[in-house]
């Protein structure tokens, strides 16, 4: 009789992966929803905080993302003004994205909320020390990752 055992749930690789990302998400929302954003938009203004003015396949990477994707969440990130896409001047191929003062303006609203996800009530010290140990796993990881979709 043939075994299906590699086809179980919990012996999934991307299932943990997926499910604590999900987890994670749903903790930002209540603070994404007081600055009217979603998280997506949220990872875009993330890395436009860190170097402004850059090009949708600049963004689209570093998101990991293809630009056809990303290119409908700036479109609306644009009609909320948080956000400008221009044409380059020297390469019409390339769109530049820039923040606005409205978008410019969201980091000091944004900045608490790292520290609030960590700080809540139902993250205790012991759960405090395993983020902070997943994380640098995870950047290990994913870098690993991205380096072997890169060769």
């Amino acid at each position: 009789m043939e075994t299906y055992e590699q086809l179980k749930l919990d012996n999934q690789l991307c299932f943990p992966f997926y499910a604590i990302s999900r987890l994670i998400t749903r903790q930002y929302q209540p603070y994404l929803d007081e600055l009217g954003i979603t998280y997506p938009q949220y990872l875009v203004l993330l890395v436009l905080w860190e170097n402004d003015n850059l090009t949708v396949n600049q963004i689209a990477n570093r998101l990991i993302l293809n630009t056809n994707t990303i290119t409908p969440l700036l479109k609306r990130m644009e009609s909320m003004k948080l956000l400008t896409r221009k044409k380059d001047k020297t390469d019409e191929r390339r769109v530049m994205v820039q923040l606005t003062p409205m978008g410019s303006s969201l980091r000091e609203k944004a900045k608490c909320i790292p520290s609030k996800l960590i700080e809540s009530d139902e993250t205790n010290e012991r759960q405090l020390e395993m983020m902070k140990k997943f994380q640098q796993q995870l950047l290990t990881f994913l870098n690993a990752m991205r380096d072997a979709a890169d060769s």
